[in-house]
Formats: C-alpha cells, sequence, structure tokens
C-alpha cells in the first residue's frame, strides 16, 4: 500500500532527524513515534460539522436551535483552517462567529429559549 509505504518513510526521516539532535539516552526513553498527516480542506469541512453538532446538541439542552448551511460551514472552515496549527483555529471561529454572537442576543433577550 502506496500510503502505508509514505507514512513509514516519513517516520524514519523523522527519526533519522531525531538522532541527529538528541542523545541516544534521550532516544530510548520515546517509546513510539506517530506522525500525522497535514488537514485538507474536506477534513476542516468535516471537523466543522463535528463541533457544529456538538454546539447543536449543547444548545438543544436550552431549547435553542441552530442550522448552519453548507456556505456557513465553508467560511468556517476557511477562516478557522491554518496549514501550521491546523483546526486549532477552529474553535474560535466558531466560538467568535456563532457561540460569542448568540450570547449576546440572549442577553438582549432577541433569542429566547426554543427559538430557531
Amino acid at each position: 500500500d502506496e500510503e502505508k509505504d509514505e507514512y513509514e518513510k516519513m517516520k524514519e526521516n523523522v527519526l533519522n532527524e531525531l538522532k541527529k539532535t538528541f542523545r541516544p539516552e534521550f532516544l530510548n526513553r520515546i517509546d513510539e513515534i506517530i506522525v500525522f498527516h497535514s488537514l485538507n480542506k474536506e477534513h476542516i469541512k468535516q471537523i466543522v460539522s463535528l463541533m457544529i453538532n456538538n454546539l447543536s446538541k449543547r444548545l438543544d439542552e436550552m431549547n435553542i436551535h441552530i442550522k448552519v448551511d453548507e456556505k456557513a460551514m465553508d467560511i468556517l472552515a476557511d477562516a478557522g483552517f491554518d496549514p501550521v496549527y491546523g483546526a486549532r483555529p477552529l474553535q474560535r471561529e466558531i466560538r467568535r462567529r456563532i457561540e460569542d454572537k448568540l450570547s449576546e442576543e440572549l442577553l438582549k433577550g432577541t433569542i429566547k429559549k426554543s427559538d430557531t
């Protein structure tokens, strides 16, 4: 399998770089090396969907229902993707663009429980 070969090659390259930097005593304490593949746009969209589903479940408990369309999910995926940090900024974007706005509207009274 080509993907498995690529993974093993990457793992071997990482180990070789570690050997150049760290002493054998330290390396002997490392049990395993795990190489993570970079996230692509489709992965980020799937993560957005999972995060929105989790948010929706939390809001359902307060009898508040949200619907996030595909375009909004694409906007969140674009804004929350960082090639260096992966999906980490995504949670901040969801909090800033959705959760914070909902909180403000709840405090103002423009959104009430059982609203959609």
